[in-house]
Order: structure tokens, then C-alpha cells, then sequence
């Protein structure tokens, strides 16, 4: 049965799911980011995926960094499958400008995570979801 690493389920905001990928929200206001993790038990590494899951993860992430781009103006996407503190198979997908606390460095260890505040997360919430059925829609 699948889990989401607990790490994973304490820095964010269950958004939605696709057809393979769970869609989880970073609780941090900094940047819009969104986090895919396979539905699949024990993996860890792309490659353990089946070529079909493989597809998959792709469109799917495609999909999320492009809506992503177009929700916030986008000055870079960055997308990234790290997995050094959670060993789970999740991708991220960090919504970039040249104006953001950290740019043109990673985000990671830059600052603290802001949390959203209700108003905000609601905001952000539906802009990403408008842009997912945009995109759905053509």
C-alpha cells in the first residue's frame, strides 16, 4: 500500500492527483512549488519505475511545470529529482524569478520556509488550478 514519506506529508499541502502522480503543494510562500510523487510502493530512483510509469512521470511533470510557468510568469522552472533527506521517488517543480530571496542559487538551505497564511494558500491554490484546466482543456 502506498505511503507519503513522512517528510513529505509535514512540509506540505495535499493538492490534487493525476493519473500516476500525487500533487503536493510546499507550504512556502516564497515560491509557487509543487511536488509529484509516484503512487508506486518502495521506489526511489526513476529508473525503478516501469518504462509505462516512466512515460507517465513525464507528461505528468511536463504538464505541472508548464502550468506552473504560466500561472506565475515564470522566469525559470526549475525541476529537480533530488531525494538526498527522503528517499521516495518526488519531483520538484519551483517556480522561478529573478526578484525571488534566493535567485540565481537554489532554494535549498537559502531561508526558512514562510508558510502560507490561509488567504494566500487559497489564492495560490486556485491559480494552479485554473492553469491545470486550461491546460486539460486546450
Amino acid at each position: 500500500m502506498f505511503e507519503l514519506h513522512p517528510r513529505l506529508a509535514e512540509d506540505c499541502i495535499p493538492l490534487s492527483r493525476l493519473q500516476l502522480c500525487r500533487v503536493l503543494l510546499m507550504n512556502d510562500k516564497s515560491y509557487p512549488w509543487l511536488i509529484l510523487v509516484p503512487e508506486r510502493v518502495g521506489i526511489t530512483e526513476m529508473y525503478q519505475l516501469t518504462p509505462d510509469d516512466r512515460r507517465q512521470l513525464m507528461e505528468e511533470s511536463v504538464f505541472v511545470a508548464q502550468a506552473l510557468a504560466r500561472a506565475f510568469s515564470a522566469d525559470k522552472m526549475n525541476v529537480a529529482n533530488l531525494g538526498n533527506a527522503v528517499p521516495q521517488l518526488h519531483i520538484h517543480h519551483i517556480v522561478r524569478h529573478r526578484t525571488d530571496p534566493a535567485w540565481p542559487a537554489p532554494v535549498w538551505g537559502r531561508h526558512a520556509p514562510r508558510p502560507y497564511a490561509e488567504a494566500e494558500l487559497m489564492r495560490t491554490v486556485a491559480l494552479i488550478e485554473a492553469a491545470f484546466d486550461q491546460l486539460i482543456q486546450g
